[in-house]
């Protein structure tokens, strides 16, 4: 069994590695990269269901942090699986109630979710755009309570975090 998990601990890493230099496809104007990058999210994500199966979350004590955030950014990439993310957040979701995974990774992957199924997020991390040079999110919940609500999970008040995303 300890060989298995440190196999998945390198698997899940050499597909998060694989992932974030794709990234750059994502929103590409050549559809034969978005087609790679939707490809690459769609098996990484199958694969994710298949972990998920055998193992549930893979946590941090399981297969160690770097691979639990890479399985995390599995999740967050699986946009077209909404099923795969669904699972994902439920498990994540006990694994935090547990205390074995971390509540802001949880939060940018409830609003991903949210998003996905065309619903207003809670915690305003996901951007919809740029207008005028200013980070535009998608709709939130309560758009008042924003800051409160991050500050609840560990994320940075919402100006500072779309000034990482404003154009210089």
């Amino acid at each position: 069994m300890a060989h298995d998990i440190a196999a998945l601990a390198v698997e899940l890493t050499d597909m998060a590695e694989v992932d974030h230099q794709s990234a750059v496809h994502a929103n590409s104007d050549d559809p034969a990269e978005q087609l790679a990058w939707r490809r690459l999210t769609a098996r990484h994500g199958d694969r994710l269901g298949e972990i998920m199966d055998e193992y549930g979350w893979p946590t941090a004590e399981l297969v160690g942090e770097e691979a639990a955030r890479a399985a995390w950014l599995i999740a967050q990439h699986a946009d077209r699986q909404l099923d795969v993310q669904r699972r994902a957040l439920h498990l994540m979701q006990q694994a935090v109630s547990a205390g074995s995974a971390g509540p802001r990774e949880l939060a940018f992957l409830r609003d991903r979710t949210l998003v996905n199924e065309g619903r207003k997020q809670v915690y305003g991390t996901q951007i919809a755009g740029v207008k005028g040079g200013s980070p535009i999110p998608w709709p939130c919940e309560e758009p008042e309570r924003v800051d409160q609500l991050r500050a609840e999970v560990g994320i940075e008040p919402f100006d500072e975090y779309v000034a990482k995303f404003a154009l210089s």
